[in-house]
């Protein structure tokens, strides 16, 4: 199955005491997302990024539990980020972490594919429950 919406998100800087020196800036943020369409709910996580300035480069690792229906049925379930950024393009893997799911979504497995357009996110997660 294939749905597609948008969903909002907000970063929010947390306390990270680690210090690595000038060359890589490392981040630590809670996200939430409130998801709109056929995937309605919202979810909470956490981030960890890591910024090379001078190589213009950038990746960062993330869990997120979504709350809410996934075509009408209800649940919740995590997914988690890895992405790297680079001047060459962007690569983002988003996957439901296995056996996650609970409710009328218990056996949910897939992933999610993330664009930006004109400031909107929008999400298209192909998906399988069984």
């Amino acid at each position: 199955m294939q749905i597609t919406g948008t969903f909002n998100v907000d970063l929010t800087p947390a306390d990270s005491d680690q210090n690595f020196g000038d060359h890589a800036q490392f981040g630590r943020m809670t996200l939430s997302k409130t998801f709109h369409g056929d995937l309605n709910g919202t979810s909470a996580g956490e981030m960890l990024s890591c910024r090379l300035p001078d190589a213009g480069s950038a990746g960062y690792v993330a869990l997120e539990q979504f709350t809410g229906t996934v075509n009408g049925q209800s649940g919740s379930f995590v997914m988690q980020h890895y992405g790297v950024m680079s001047a060459q393009g962007q690569h983002l893997t988003l996957e439901i972490l296995p056996g996650s799911g609970t409710d009328k979504l218990t056996g949910i497995s897939g992933s999610v594919q993330i664009d930006i357009k004109d400031g909107t996110h929008h999400y298209t997660l192909d998906y399988e429950l069984g």
